[in-house]
Order: structure tokens, then sequence, then C-alpha cells
């Protein structure tokens, strides 16, 4: 059996849809899983090892991607080469469903229509699943595995996390300046009204380190380094900038953290999935579908005042996010600290 899985990005979504890679990979174990993703997300995959093949959309070649060169027709010939027996569409655009429908595969499998985030990509599935009252992402990803007669699937995230020298350095100074671990913050996002203010994100890293003893490093990411920078600032010299790090270092420092605390975008899923205590975010987003899946994390929202709910920039002069103080913060922080103490 051939199966093709269908997600582009963002790496947040990448995430969410490991559960139904894995479950794939459990119930047919001899099937061959391959995954077509955009380029900018291709180096996560190749830490999933339940994935047999990723197939980068307008690579230009290299290992475990396709050799048919650039552009969405090479993608597309190199896919209905391959005879897939199912595509499985988990993104619901109508480019994603497009891919799904030219690989040839023999089944496309989508969402139902109203479930759809364009409607019109249902006219390329050949089978579509509804995940009913599924809350969660993961779980609503995970409804479309019915097709193949799979129920109740885990929540699994297989994701090999490789050894990292960032995060290593990030432990070693830890241990050196007598901490009891290291707290890793990432102020970032790829949308403005996903951000909390990088002042709190100071005020909250210098309580950190004078209440809980944790060294708080700051994470940042292309065109965030100046981010970071104004953390470290805020924080009276308690906080540090993490090391440049790659999604493999990033994976790395996120496990090795006593607490993770972010915002809603792809380093705190990350962090999810490799087990991270978490503390999260949100504004524009909903945690009850977008959130951390553990019981024990904690999410601060303001999702439920907000009007600009799922897009990118807000309509009002001061986002919703801001409205969250370092006060709620701090009690999230607290209770989920002593939730890891209870069970440590």
């Amino acid at each position: 059996m051939k199966l093709l899985l269908v997600r582009l990005g963002s790496l947040g979504d990448l995430v969410h849809a490991l559960p139904v890679a894995s479950a794939l990979r459990e119930t047919f174990r001899d099937a061959r899983v391959d995954w077509l993703v955009d380029a900018r997300h291709a180096p996560f995959l190749d830490l999933v090892p339940v994935i047999d093949r990723r197939i980068v959309l307008g690579s230009r070649g290299g290992p475990l991607r396709t050799s048919a060169g650039p552009g969405v027709l090479a993608t597309i010939r190199s896919l209905r080469r391959e005879r897939y027996d199912a595509a499985i569409d988990l993104q619901g655009l109508i480019k994603s469903a497009v891919l799904a429908r030219a690989s040839g595969a023999a089944r496309v499998i989508g969402f139902a229509r109203r479930h759809l985030r364009e409607r019109a990509a249902s006219f390329f599935y050949t089978e579509r699943c509804d995940p009913g009252g599924a809350a969660h992402v993961v779980d609503k990803n995970l409804a479309l595995l019915r097709a193949f007669e799979i129920d109740d699937a885990p929540r699994r995230f297989p994701i090999a996390v490789p050894e990292s020298a960032a995060a290593s350095a990030v432990r070693d100074a830890g241990r050196s300046s007598g901490r009891i671990g290291y707290a890793l913050l990432n102020p970032g996002a790829g949308w403005p009204n996903k951000c909390w203010p990088p002042d709190r994100f100071g005020g909250l890293a210098a309580w950190l380190a004078r209440q809980h003893g944790l060294r708080p490093v700051v994470a940042w990411g292309p065109g965030e380094k100046a981010l970071a920078r104004r953390v470290v600032e805020a924080s009276r010299g308690e906080a540090v900038a993490a090391p440049p790090t790659g999604i493999g270092d990033l994976l790395a420092l996120a496990r090795g953290a006593r607490l993770v605390v972010s915002g809603d975008t792809g380093p705190l899923h990350l962090a999810a999935a490799v087990g991270a205590p978490v503390v999260a975010l949100f504004g524009p987003t909903n945690p009850a579908r977008n959130g951390p899946w553990d019981v024990a994390d904690v999410s601060v929202s303001r999702y439920g005042e907000c009007e600009c709910r799922y897009r990118r920039r807000c309509r009002r002069r001061r986002a919703c996010i801001e409205d969250i103080s370092v006060d709620e913060v701090r009690a999230a922080v607290d209770r989920r600290l002593a939730d890891v103490t209870s069970h440590a």
C-alpha cells in the first residue's frame, strides 16, 4: 500500500498532523507513507521516523526529495508516477486538495465541506469524513482515519530529537550558574497579534529566576534576534538569549526545559509534542482547538473577548493578547510547575 499525506505547512500544523502518520504506520506496518510539504518546513519531517519519504513542493532534489525538479507541475508528475492507493488532505485548502487529486491516487480523502477552511476544496475529494464534535485540531485530523476503519487512534507524536550542541551549551551554562534548570521563553510568532509584549516576557523572566530558581532562556528564530534582545534587556540581566538554533536544536531545548512559555506558534507545539511542561498564551486563536493537549498544561487566553479571531492583524489599536497581565501568567506558571513537582 502507498499512502500520501498532504499537509504543506505551517510548522504547528505539521505537528498536529503527526498522530495521523503515526496511526497509519502502526496499522499498516508494510505500507509506504509519504508526505507532501512546503520546502521551508521540510527539515522538520527529516526528524519524523514514521515517514518513508518527504516530497518537497518546488524542491531541486536532494536526499529524500523528489528529483523531478522545481515547480508544481514537476512535483505532480513525480507524484503520479508513484500510483498512490490513497491521498489524505489534512490542510483543507483548494491548493492542497488540488495537489491531492492531481497525485492520481485511487482515493482522495478530506474533511466534510462544513469543516473546510475553503469549502470548494470538497469537490476534489472522492471521500469526505466528518469529525463531528471533535474540538482540537489533532482530533479532527485523526477523524480522517475513519476512511481506513481506524477509530480512537492515540495522540502520538513520533519525533526523533537529535543531539544538539546549542541545547548542551544552555544546560552547561545553567549548571555553572547554580540554577536548578532553565525555562524556555518564546516571544515571537508569525502573526503580530499572537505576540505577548517583550517587556512582559522580561518581567516574567526576572520573576522565574527569583521565585523558581530557573534560568530564563529566550528562543528566537529568523528575524527575531532583536526581539529576543528586548526580552533580555527587560529582564534586567536575568535572561539570556538562546544560541542560534535550527529545528533540531529547538526540539532539544524544549525537551530539556523545566518550563516553556510561548504564544500560539510552531515552537509551542513542538514543545508540547516532546512533552515539555507548557504555559501557552492565546489571543486571536482558540486554545480548545489549537492549544496544548496535555491536561496538565495551562493556557491563558483572551480568545473569548477577541474581535479579530483567526486574523493575522488586529482590528483594534491594542491586540487582545496584550490584556494578559504578568500576574496572570505568573499564576499559570505556579500551577504548571506545582503539577510537575507533584509528579516528580
